[in-house]
């Protein structure tokens, strides 16, 4: 296995305190099984979502963490090899032309023992298992480790990906069930095109995922797109913060694409006030300014070649950190203060810390620095 120069040696002196605060952090969570919940101290939070853990492990994975990033991704292959039953349902249904209920497909999040929390939850999100394959091949071009003892768990998330990665679902906010989204398109083209690069698969099926994948790419560039940006989801014209990610993370478009370019224009336009908003009518917790956003900003201006634009969203992500160096889900300023009592009385104070927020800022400081 490779053992690369602790990344976390080479980041900006006004940075490493919270890098290591974050480690400790990403360490002290983790279950004993490898999820991480989203947030230890926020109980709605208290599960880990194959997206929002894919990310963290990201994270760990670019700051040396490599056995706590082997763990979690252990614990998502034996999550999917132990959902493959359910994914066969799924699959017969939709071959039979019936239509699923929400509860048929896979969650987006487990308990952090790996079964499933059945509640009302918005779970019918895709974009975490097409993102799990794409961290998990990072992590694995990182350690020079063989992806073999995965094969299982790739071919499964890949067959479930097939028949729906092209569907409506939620988005990354849990929001608009009825759309299909562009961030989350990329998310499934981005694992599928990792998963045949990882793993061999069956040849129809590795047919099927490049046809998907393919496809995936050309919705986004056609349907995805208004006035020269990309949008939030087809046909639509709102523009979300998450669309930095189909560059930025996931590679399906290039970094200099012009729709990439103009589409970070408009995000920093509409949304950037120091941190960065999720979308113009964001109302959860008022609406406010995401760590997580501007360090996936971050990113895309450090692979762009403007690390001072990147150093500057970082800086601001350190500086939202409390006196215990822990990051929050968001901060003001609010989009729509009049809502914040209601999701106040509803849940409580906003979650504090969120490990997405941490894994996020380490994955871009590493970013930073190469």
């Amino acid at each position: 296995m490779r053992t690369a120069v602790n990344p976390l040696t080479r980041l900006p002196e006004r940075w490493e305190p919270l890098a290591r605060r974050s480690v400790d952090l990403l360490r002290e969570h983790q279950d004993a099984r490898g999820a991480w919940p989203a947030s230890p101290a926020f109980a709605p939070y208290g599960y880990s979502w194959f997206r929002d853990g894919s990310f963290i492990a990201e994270g760990a994975s670019a700051a040396g963490l490599q056995a706590e990033a082997d763990a979690f991704h252990a614990w998502c292959a034996a999550v999917l090899e132990r959902e493959r039953p359910a994914v066969d349902r799924v699959l017969a249904m939709l071959e039979a032309s019936e239509r699923p209920d929400d509860a048929d497909y896979l969650p987006a999040r487990y308990r952090l023992d790996g079964t499933r929390q059945v509640d009302d939850w918005w779970n019918f999100q895709v974009d975490g298992y097409g993102t799990w394959l794409w961290a998990l091949e990072r992590h694995l071009a990182r350690t020079g480790a063989s992806a073999h003892v995965y094969a299982a768990a790739i071919e499964t998330a890949v067959r479930y990906l097939v028949a729906t990665g092209l569907a409506t679902c939620r988005d990354w906010w849990e929001e608009n069930r009825d759309h299909t989204h562009v961030a989350t398109l990329a998310g499934v083209a981005a694992g599928l095109f990792a998963a045949v690069r990882l793993t061999p698969l069956p040849r129809d099926l590795t047919l099927s995922a490049v046809e998907v994948a393919d496809r995936a790419v050309d919705l986004i560039r056609t349907r995805g797109t208004r006035d020269g940006h990309l949008v939030k989801w087809l046909d639509g014209a709102d523009v979300d913060a998450s669309l930095v990610s189909v560059a930025a993370l996931y590679d399906v478009l290039p970094l200099d694409d012009p729709l990439v370019t103009a589409t970070v224009s408009e995000v920093e336009e509409r949304l950037v006030d120091g941190g960065v908003h999720r979308y113009e009518a964001d109302t959860f917790y008022g609406g406010g300014q995401w760590p997580v956003l501007a360090s996936l900003l971050a990113i895309h201006w450090s692979r762009s070649g403007a690390p001072q634009r990147a150093a500057e969203l970082l800086d601001w992500v350190a500086t939202s950190a409390d006196h215990h160096l822990l990051l929050p889900e968001q901060l003001p300023p609010l989009l729509a203060p009049d809502v914040l009592d209601e999701w106040l009385e509803r849940w409580g104070p906003p979650a504090h810390p969120l490990l997405w927020s941490h894994g996020m800022f380490l994955a871009a400081a590493c970013t930073t620095v190469g």
